[in-house]
Parts: structure tokens; sequence; C-alpha cells
């Protein structure tokens, strides 16, 4: 929790509140006074005058709205004129360490209010900001730090030890900012700020590199409040309350924090998603009064076969991340959701999004849910090989011009002549970023997707290449060579790897090493040892030959024991159903097989649906095996009497 000292100021709630309440009825929120006279301050009007700075559209919610609560988490909520000074004193704090502009700021916290206070703080500064999401493995989050040549980072005290080797100076959230009795922080008043221009670095986000390595994202002042303010996108308004659960590390984060904050509206820092789950996530929903989301694909297409209507208290529902499954938004659109569906569509380095498509009962009718339209101000160009625009109806790569287009990427010359460019041949006449993507445009405008031109997937919903978890596995010592492949299709796609070992080499091992040096959605499902890897007439590695020497190795080396006994047997059908594998047996692990947090909820619900029975949420996850998990099944329907066999 953010440990400052409150400066008095008349009419302004204490920094200390109790958790998150319910929400109140929407129309007692809408009647909330923001102005002395009782009157509620209008809505931000996203096409009116503003400074194109983030500091410009926090500094306009806050004259509009300033005892609105603007952010608000299970331990405390901040009105948007505490944020706005809780903030000051994180500006004087690094300022007080020299951070100026075109500065890169680590911040390294768990998801709360004070994270929000800490990027609000950076950008004050004049800095940059880097979220760096706490779950990642310390070699993700070094690498992060060390690329984006972040002079400070903050954290709080269970993090500072490691990050001491990293970062040449770490600075304690709750330490950092104490004023003294003059107000000034470090020798600084908490008042100085350097001027801040549209064109400064904002924001520096890692997405995966083709060539193994991260890459940094430059996104400017202008690219983000482009985006917060978009007219293409459906607008919040200051009655809202937006749930934050995205990675902050992920652009998702961008819809949370800014089009919240510039709107005037209440960003609710929720428990991670599995927690939500967990405690069923429509009755959650309701119990924060969240009316609006930007929400991971993966999620949607996995909760919504579970509960078709755990989305149903929102007004705005948008996703994300992956390709939307028309079942899913035919479910959703049969229950009781009665809000706007939105299909959003955009590389981190167009800063989030640059189309988006309602979703109708007739697109969910259909094949394939569309991407859209261009947002305000993007242009969009459907070209081919050699850039050249390809006709209507036509498959081409997507290319991106407008001001959401990023500065590019950091410390790349190369690689940002490569992917940001201008070309007068392409049919656009400013800057734009090749997406790499593969679309057709409908006869109405509305762009289809396709695929990728390259090698980049999407695993659970997150943008990966496949060279950067080859690195990753072959930085271990007795690793020689790697290749990934990825496996199946849409939710259930995983990452295969085939390694070739420098001598002996425990699976166990190379498991634990995958584990610390790459992200949850980069460890491989399976690995597989070869004594070397197969390649072409041409000396390249032979794809389809691995794709080969995977199905023999399915059919030929499973060893097998098929399930004994009846729910056995109805545990081995139902993860079949669920992680897409066949001759599950009495040996085999669920999370071994590819299993992960949201199959482990359907597995529950389905549990519980068809045989009457709660296993509660720690014992599934805690009991993989499906031996032991038919002896924990079994133990329960024992004690239900007279129950019936689904």
């Amino acid at each position: 929790m953010l440990n400052v000292r409150e400066i008095p100021t008349s009419g302004i709630l204490s920094a200390e509140h109790p958790p998150v309440p319910p929400a109140p009825d929407r129309a007692d929120r809408a009647d909330r006074p923001d102005r002395a006279d009782g009157t509620a301050a209008p809505a931000v009007d996203p096409l009116g005058p503003t400074s194109r700075t983030l500091i410009g559209l926090l500094a306009r919610s806050i004259r509009l709205h300033p005892n609105r609560p603007a952010v608000a988490d299970d331990r405390q909520t901040l009105t948007y004129a505490q944020l706005d000074r809780h903030s000051d004193l994180v500006a004087a704090a690094l300022s007080a360490q020299g951070v100026t502009v075109e500065h890169r700021v680590g911040i390294h916290l768990q998801r709360s209010v004070d994270l929000v206070v800490a990027v609000l703080g950076v950008l004050k500064a004049g800095a940059a900001y880097v979220a760096i999401d706490t779950r990642y493995p310390p070699a993700r989050r070094d690498l992060m730090l060390s690329a984006s040549g972040a002079r400070v980072v903050l954290t709080e005290s269970a993090f500072a030890a490691a990050l001491r080797p990293v970062v040449p100076t770490v600075l304690l959230l709750d330490q950092a900012v104490q004023p003294d009795e003059t107000g000034q922080v470090g020798g600084v008043r908490t008042t100085s700020q350097p001027v801040v221009t549209d064109s400064m670095a904002a924001c520096v986000m890692f997405t995966s590199g083709s060539a193994g390595t991260p890459k940094g994202i430059v996104l400017e002042h202008a690219n983000l409040v482009s985006f917060a303010v978009n007219s293409g996108l459906p607008q919040l308004t200051p009655r809202d309350r937006v749930g934050q659960i995205s990675s902050v590390s992920f652009d998702a984060f961008h819809f949370e924090l800014w089009s919240t904050l510039a709107a005037g509206a209440e960003l609710i820092i929720l428990p991670a998603v599995t927690d939500l789950i967990a405690a069923d996530f429509q009755r959650q929903m309701r119990r924060y009064g969240i009316s609006a989301m930007l929400v991971p694909t993966m999620v949607v297409n996995h909760v919504v076969r579970e509960d078709r209507d755990a989305f149903s208290s929102l007004r705005l529902l948008q996703v994300g991340g992956d390709v939307l499954q028309p079942w899913a938004c035919r479910d959703l659109l049969a229950g009781k959701f009665e809000g706007e569906l939105y299909n959003l569509y955009g590389p981190s380095e167009i800063t989030t999004a640059c189309t988006a498509h309602r979703v109708t009962r007739e697109d969910a009718a259909g094949e394939t849910i569309p991407i859209g339209q261009p947002l305000d101000g993007v242009t969009l160009q459907v070209v081919s090989a050699d850039l050249r625009p390809v006709p209507v109806g036509e498959i081409g790569e997507l290319l991106v011009s407008g001001p959401g287009v990023a500065r590019g990427y950091l410390d790349a010359p190369e690689l940002t002549a490569d992917r940001f460019r201008t070309d007068p041949a392409s049919g656009l006449t400013e800057r734009y970023y090749r997406t790499g993507d593969l679309v057709r445009a409908r006869a109405d405008g509305a762009l289809l997707f396709i695929g990728r031109v390259d090698d980049q997937v999407k695993i659970r919903g997150y943008r990966v290449e496949l060279g950067e978890v080859e690195r990753g596995l072959a930085r271990h010592p007795a690793v020689r060579e790697a290749v990934i492949l990825a496996d199946g299709e849409g939710d259930g796609r995983r990452l295969i790897a085939f390694v070739v070992p420098e001598g002996s080499l425990s699976m166990k091992d190379l498991r634990t090493h995958a584990a610390a040096e790459l992200p949850h959605f980069m460890v491989p499902s399976t690995i597989l040892q070869l004594s070397q890897i197969p390649a072409g007439d041409h000396g390249k590695r032979d794809l389809d030959a691995l794709r080969l020497l995977l199905a023999g190795h399915r059919e030929r080396t499973r060893t097998y024991v098929p399930p004994v006994g009846e729910t056995a047997r109805y545990l081995a059908d139902l993860w079949t159903e669920l992680l897409g594998v066949e001759q599950i047996g009495m040996t085999d692990d669920f999370f071994a097989l590819g299993g992960h947090s949201l199959l482990v909820f359907r597995m529950r619900r389905q549990i519980e649906r068809e045989w009457g029975v709660v296993v509660d949420h720690q014992t599934m996850w805690s009991t993989t095996g499906l031996a032991d998990l038919t002896r924990v099944l079994d133990d329960l329907l024992c004690a239900v009497p007279d129950r019936v066999e689904p």
C-alpha cells in the first residue's frame, strides 16, 4: 500500500479506504455530484480541445471530476484529486534521482492502486515507464530492465534485493515518496515537473523478437492519447467501472488505464483471472460492479463455454488478443448479455488496436468474426508481397498508418526501418507499420483475419516468437540445439520442443530451466530429444519432417495404461475433450498434456454439473494425475447418497 502522508485538502477523502465495496445502483452513481454546487460534471469529450499528452488527459479529468473515485483495489481507493497528489510525490522522488525527459523507469509492483500511482509519477517526471509483470521469471524481468536502459526501478521491499544488481537505482515506493514538512521529497519541490510534449516517449513495452530476443516498442504520448480518446471505439463515461485484469506488460493495459482515466471513469484492480474464475466469474463481476472490460480472447472463449452469462452485467465487453470464435459469440449473445460486444485487432506497435467491429448475431452465425473497420484517424492498406495494393477480396499483408503507429523499436534502427516505413508504392502517404498479418477485405470494407506471414504464433492469447523459445531452451548447458513447433489450433494450441542434447540431458532439469527463463506461456508442453535436427535439400530445418516425427512419437511411444473403472473412464473422456489428446491413460498428468488454469476451471465446472459434486479449487490444482483425481472423485461420490449417474 502506498505509504504517503496525505496533504490536507478540504472535501477530499482520506488516502486509506476500506476494500472496494459492492457497486451501488448505477442510477445512484450517476447522480454523484462532482462540483461544489452539487451538479454533475460533464463527461469527457474525446474530440474536445485537450493537451495531446497523457498528463494533459489526466489533468482534464482531475479538473472535471476531482471527487470521483479514480482507481481502487481491495485495500484502498483514490479519487482523481488524490491520485494527482500521490503521483506528484512519486514524480518528485524520481526527479531527486536525476530522472528527466526520455529516461526510462522500470516499475516492478504487484497490480494495485500503487502501480497506477507509480505510472503517473514516472510520466510527470518526464520519463517513460517500463511496466514488468511480477509473475515473470527473473531472467525475463532482468532482460526487460537491462534492454530498456532503465535508470531507476520503482518496486516493493520483497523484490528489492533481486533488482539491485540489475538497475543503478532501486526505489521502494512506500519509502521513496515521504514528503518533509515543507512539501519536499529528496530536496525537490513536489510541484516541480518538466514540460511534457506529445512526441516524448511515454512507455516502452516488450514483445517477442523474431531473432529470439524480445524487442522494446517505444510508444509516445500522442500514440497512447490517440487510442485513449479514439471516437472509433465505444466510449466510456464517468459512470463506468472498468475491470483491470491484464498483465501490466501487455497492451490491453493501455485501455484499462488510459481510456478509463481519460473518461473520468473508475478503474477497479481485480483479482487474477484464475481467482475470479474459482470464485464464480459472473458473481465477481456483479460484486465489483464492473460495467466495461477488455478481456483476452482466450478467457472469453473458455469462460463462455461454461457460463454464457458470465459477462451479462457488463454494458461493454471488448475482446482482443487472438481469434474470437463464432461459437463463443453465439453462446454469449444467446444468453442474458445485453451490452455491446466488440472484437478489437491490433499489434502492440500501433498502440493496442487499429480496427474494431461490433459483433452481431449475424456475425456469430458465420464462420469467422471480422476484425472490423479502421479506428478514427487510422488508414489501412492490404498489399501483396511487393507492397502493391491488392483488390478487395484478395488476401494480402495489412499495413497500418495513423496516430497510433509507434516511434519504433528501442535501440534497433535496422529493425525499425524494416517494419516502420514510408513507401508510396503501398498506397499510403504517411509512415506505416508492416503488421505481418494476412487479411482479406469484405465488400463492406470489414477485414477478416487470415493468419501470419512469419512464424509468430498466439499461445493462449499471447504473441510468441518461436525463435525466442528456442534460444531460451538453448541456454541450458546440456542443450546443443532446439527447434519449436506450434501444434494444434485456437485455444488448444501448444508449443512442442525438439532438442538435441550435449551429453546427458535431464528432462526435469530442462523443464525447470525453461520455467526460470521463459514466461509461463512460452514453456513447451512437450519436449522430445533427437540425435540431430532433420534438414532439407538446402540445409534448412525440415519442419515437415519434425511434424512426422511428432506424429510417430505419439503413435508409437505413448505408454498407455487404459483407464479402469467408470470414474476413470469419465475423466479420461473429459480430458480428451478439453485437451484434444487421444488415449488418456491412468499414468497421464493433466498439465503435462497441455492443461492450464482455464481448462482446470472448465473441468471443475463440468464435474459439478454432470456428477453433482464439488471438487474444491485447491484440490483440483494439486491433484493433476488421472489416477489420483479418480480416487478423489470416487471418495466424493461415495459421500453422496442416491447419486444420479451422468
